[in-house]
């Protein structure tokens, strides 16, 4: 039995403005998850190899999620008006115009 394979010698690596945008709020979570997991492994690991493999891993998301939380403080929020569509506002001038129409 003949096997046929085709090797990629020149695999097309994505380069970072092909990737999806990046959602600084996903990529916290994200890391707060793995985090939990890691975490989660570490208690319950019993082999000293493991047990050092999580002390690296939860070091390393540690200031993976500080970083993050870091970029996030300095963005400045969107300053969108509170009650811009308000269903009351609308209502208001709903019951406003029937007057003005109403008495004219």
């Amino acid at each position: 039995m003949k096997v046929f394979y085709r090797q990629n010698l020149n695999p097309v690596l994505p380069i970072e403005s092909d990737l999806t945008s990046f959602d600084l709020k996903e990529s916290i979570e994200k890391t707060r998850q793995a985090l939990e997991i890691a975490y989660s492994g570490f208690n319950n690991a019993v082999d000293a190899d493991l047990i050092d493999s999580y002390i690296y891993e939860i070091n390393a998301l540690q200031k993976r999620y500080a970083h993050l939380t870091e970029l996030a403080g300095e963005q400045t929020a969107e300053e969108v008006p509170l009650y811009a569509h308000s269903p009351v506002r609308t209502l208001i001038r709903h019951v406003l115009r029937q007057g003005v129409t109403s008495v004219g």
